[in-house]
C-alpha cells in the first residue's frame, strides 16, 4: 500500500509535506532526507519496513512541496521543525533517521531534544558538515547558480551520490524533486550548513545510535565514521561494501532490514 502524503502547518507558519505509513500504535520513526531531496528519498525503503513501525518521512522546509521561507535553514531551525512536527502529530519521542544533511539535522535534534529521541540512525553522516570540503565546494557552485536551476547541474549532483545503479524512474523522480528548489533556497540551505559546527556537543548524545555508511561513498570519508563513533558513546557502525552516498537508494531492502533490527533491539 502506498504511503499517505499529507501536509501539516507548524506554529511557525511553515508547512511540511510528509509520507506516513504503518500502525498508528507502532513505534514512531522520523526519516529525514539529504540536501535538495524530499520524502521520496525513502520511497524505496518504505515498502520494506514492517507494519509495526509508524514511519514518517518528512520533506524539510525549502524542499519538495514543503514551504520555502526566506530564512531558517540552519541545523537548529530544521531540528525545531522536527520537534514542532512531532508535537503536531502527537509523537512524544521517536527513532530519528537522517541521511547526509538529514543526518546532521538528526544529530542536532538529538543534542537539542534528547528526551525526544528513542534511537538515532545516521546514514552517510558527516562528522562536521561545516568543515567538509564537499560543503565548501557546493557553496562555490551555488553562489552563481542561475534561476531556473540548470537540470544538468542537478543531475550531475545526484549522480555523484551513487556507486550502484538504481531504477531509472526513481532517479528521475529524485532529479525532479531537486529541481523544485529555486536557486535562492539552494544558497540559503548551503549557507545554513556552513554556519554552525556543533561537533563538540556530540558527546552529549546518549540515545542508542547506528551509523550506516557505504565504503564507495565519494562524499563522506571513513574517517568521519570513526570520528562519529568515537564521539557518540555506544554507537555502532555498519559498512555496506560497494555502496555509495545514497546507500538506502541502492540497497533499500537491506537498509530497511538493518533499521527494523535496530528498532527491535531498542524495544527489547
Amino acid at each position: 500500500m502506498a504511503p499517505q502524503t499529507p501536509s501539516v502547518e507548524l506554529p511557525t507558519g511553515v508547512t511540511l509535506q510528509y509520507a506516513e505509513q504503518g500502525d498508528p500504535a507502532g513505534i514512531p520513526v522520523v526519516l529525514l532526507h539529504g540536501l535538495s531531496d524530499s520524502w521520496y528519498s525513502y520511497e524505496r525503503v518504505l515498502p520494506h519496513l514492517p507494519g509495526s513501525i509508524r514511519a514518517f518521512a518528512l520533506t524539510l522546509r525549502g524542499h519538495g512541496d514543503s514551504s520555502r521561507p526566506e530564512a531558517g535553514y540552519r541545523f537548529q531551525d530544521y531540528a525545531a521543525d522536527v520537534a514542532a512536527f512531532m508535537d503536531a502529530l502527537g509523537v512524544e519521542a521517536a527513532v530519528v533517521v537522517g541521511h547526509s544533511l538529514g543526518s546532521a539535522v538528526a544529530q542536532r535534534f538529538a543534542v537539542d531534544y534528547p528526551d525526544r529521541v528513542r534511537g538515532l540512525v545516521l546514514i552517510a553522516a558527516f562528522a562536521s558538515l561545516p568543515k567538509s570540503p564537499v560543503a565548501r565546494e557546493l557553496s562555490e557552485v551555488v553562489a552563481t547558480m542561475p534561476d531556473p536551476v540548470d537540470p544538468g547541474v542537478v543531475r550531475e549532483f545526484q549522480e555523484s551520490t551513487l556507486a550502484q545503479p538504481v531504477p531509472q524512474a526513481f532517479f528521475e523522480t529524485i532529479v525532479q524533486e531537486s529541481l523544485k528548489l529555486p536557486a535562492d533556497v539552494w544558497r540559503a540551505a548551503v549557507a545554513g550548513v556552513l554556519e554552525g559546527d556543533f561537533s563538540e556537543a556530540l558527546g552529549t548524545i546518549r540515545a542508542p545510535t547506528l551509523l550506516v555508511w557505504g565504503d564507495a561513498d565519494a562524499m563522506v570519508p571513513g574517517a568521519d565514521q570513526d570520528a562519529l563513533t568515537a564521539a557518540i558513546a555506544g554507537s555502532r557502525l555498519v559498512v555496506y561494501a560497494g555502496a555509495g552516498h545514497g546507500l538506502h537508494w541502492e540497497e533499500p531492502e537491506r537498509f530497511a532490514s538493518d533499521l527494523a533490527r535496530f528498532i527491535e533491539g531498542i524495544r527489547g
